[in-house]
């Protein structure tokens, strides 16, 4: 079935997409460019022109429009939004590296490179079909596309991980977590350094409006973001500037992306980041790393960033856990490589 969406236009609009787009998000309804312009493709948006309703000018694919389209006051623009596609989540045998693991939940370390759960785009391959093998009831707590579900770590960021295998855990875990009742260290490499020592980063982060698939700090209607840091070591070459330094992060909030876009916004991006961190061969900041450094920043799986330690009161027996993940061969192997270069 589906829903439909209406909107008048009131100003007039240089991009038909980036105008919808806006439109739906102060309505909440936010779609992603990409989605918006795949609906114009299937002709699901379409537009009323004194009362007319037909192809603006550009015209568009069966009736529909395109995203370039100038949209003008008075047009009515009409979204036709499809009833999500029911996907199937299948158990598949993926290993899984267990920290701990009772009747109510269990910790796992994640691998760098593994989708946490299915969507529209990946249906398999994902931590949660592992977790369907592993757990043969999980299906049902907390959604069917998420099962067990109750926080988040980016497909390129190894580490601890929990997961929920009751109703009542999958509950209390998500008022935990909500409530940043939660302990949460992480280590990770970058470029260069900061100025402190020690820091904290306070923004507003949110959806980049030039990029929906990225986020960036202070931008309208964002949630706030806190990360506190610690640099452990630098590294460099005598009488220059450190090229690389490491560093301890907790996280006070738990927002998408939240360390990768405090640190690149702050100067010293992730190594091996490939959404904020990745230089051309141009920038001084991969320019200056040795040669060894370089090989093994692009032989990672992702960027150099490891959720190392998970700290929580158990949500059925009230049994304080601190768990500590073992960082990937990826990750050591550039710290042992750095530490060549202490400074």
């Amino acid at each position: 079935m589906g829903t439909t969406w209406n909107w008048t236009v009131e100003d007039p609009a240089l991009r038909a997409d980036k105008a919808i787009q806006e439109a739906l998000e102060r309505d909440g309804q936010p779609l992603s460019r990409s989605q918006i312009q795949k609906l114009m493709e299937e002709g699901q948006i379409t537009v009323q022109q004194n009362g007319v309703l037909g192809p603006p000018v550009g015209g568009g694919l069966r009736g529909g429009l395109r995203g370039g389209t100038k949209l003008n006051p008075g047009d009515v623009v009409v979204v036709h939004i499809p009833a999500p596609k029911k996907i199937e989540t299948e158990a598949q045998d993926i290993p899984l590296e267990v920290l701990f693991e009772d009747e109510h939940l269990i910790v796992v370390n994640k691998p760098a490179g593994l989708t946490v759960h299915p969507c529209t785009t990946q249906t398999e391959g994902t931590l949660v079909n592992a977790l369907l093998f592993h757990i043969k009831d999980l299906k049902g707590i907390g959604g069917a596309l998420r099962p067990g579900i109750v926080h988040r770590i980016d497909k390129d960021t190894s580490g601890a991980f929990v997961v929920a295998k009751s109703e009542e855990a999958h509950q209390k875990l998500v008022s935990v977590f909500a409530a940043h009742e939660i302990q949460r260290t992480y280590r990770c490499f970058c470029y260069g350094s900061s100025r402190a020592q020690t820091g904290t980063i306070e923004t507003t982060l949110g959806r980049n409006p030039r990029d929906r698939k990225k986020m960036a700090p202070n931008v309208k209607n964002g949630k706030v973001a806190i990360t506190h840091y610690r640099r452990l070591q630098t590294y460099g070459l005598p009488n220059a500037p450190p090229f690389a330094s490491e560093y301890e992060v907790t996280l006070e909030t738990g927002r998408t992306h939240q360390i990768r876009v405090h640190f690149t916004a702050e100067g010293f991006s992730i190594l091996g980041d490939p959404t904020y961190g990745t230089p051309t061969e141009k920038q001084s900041k991969w320019v200056n790393l040795p040669a060894e450094i370089k090989a093994l920043v692009s032989a990672l799986p992702g960027q150099a960033l490891h959720a190392q330690t998970l700290g929580f009161e158990h949500p059925i027996t009230g049994e304080a856990l601190l768990l500590e993940a073992p960082p990937p061969k990826a990750f050591l192997d550039l710290q042992r490589a750095l530490e060549r270069y202490l400074s």
